[in-house]
């Protein structure tokens, strides 16, 4: 049985192994009893113990550092319901442990946990993953980030391709001048032309024939 796969589920005491997921819950069997039964997701929550943190003083720790203390230690745990004697236990084999923020019963849950682990001879230690899936996370934060200036730099080009339109339009009419004023020029030689025709004079009367 590997550590990678126990879960603790909430609303259930004691830790399960995960057998299968599912759409709406899990297959899991108790540690304790052996049982096998369908978990739905939608009532309850699971949370492999590998994936679990415990406060510190300083940085969060995983919980399977709180375990190796536990097993470095080689001492004999303290009864669950001895609230002081927990405290004291824990102040020893983990000092820079948070008991502002991690309560009495978190410390009497990580007792029972160990206990079942070593009861069933489960070995504590985290899934060995490729380093191409430990860097994914790395990078998914990483492109996470810059996602709004792409949207900007996507919305920019719109008013310059208005421009790049509108531009043809101002050289068309510009175009169109020359050609009215071309127009105008070609006109004005045929005007003058018929100015500088002379005009004919007026046909002389012929003067009477004498009788």
């Amino acid at each position: 049985m590997e550590y990678g796969k126990i879960i603790a589920v909430t609303g259930l005491p004691g830790l399960f192994e995960l057998l299968s997921s599912k759409n709406d819950g899990a297959i899991v069997r108790s540690l304790e009893d052996k049982s096998t039964k369908f978990v739905s997701s939608r009532v309850h929550n699971f949370s492999h113990l590998e994936s679990i943190e415990v406060f510190t003083v300083r940085d969060n720790i995983n919980l399977i550092d709180i375990f190796h203390a536990m097993e470095n230690d080689g001492g004999k745990v303290p009864d669950t319901k001895d609230a002081a004697g927990l405290r004291k236990y824990f102040e020893k084999i983990y000092p820079d442990l948070d008991f502002e923020r991690v309560y009495t019963s978190d410390l009497k849950k990580m007792i029972k946990w160990f206990e079942v682990l070593k009861s069933n001879k489960i070995e504590i230690k985290l899934t060995e993953r490729p380093e191409a899936e430990e860097e994914e996370p790395e990078t998914v934060e990483v492109e996470a980030e810059p996602a709004p200036k792409e949207e900007k730099k996507a919305a920019a080009p719109a008013p310059a391709k208005k421009k790049a339109k509108a531009e043809p339009k101002a050289k068309e009419k510009a175009e169109e001048k020359p050609k009215k004023a071309a127009a105008k020029k070609k006109a004005a030689p045929k005007a003058e032309k018929e100015k500088e025709k002379p005009k004919k004079a007026p046909a002389k009367k012929s003067a009477p024939k004498k009788k």
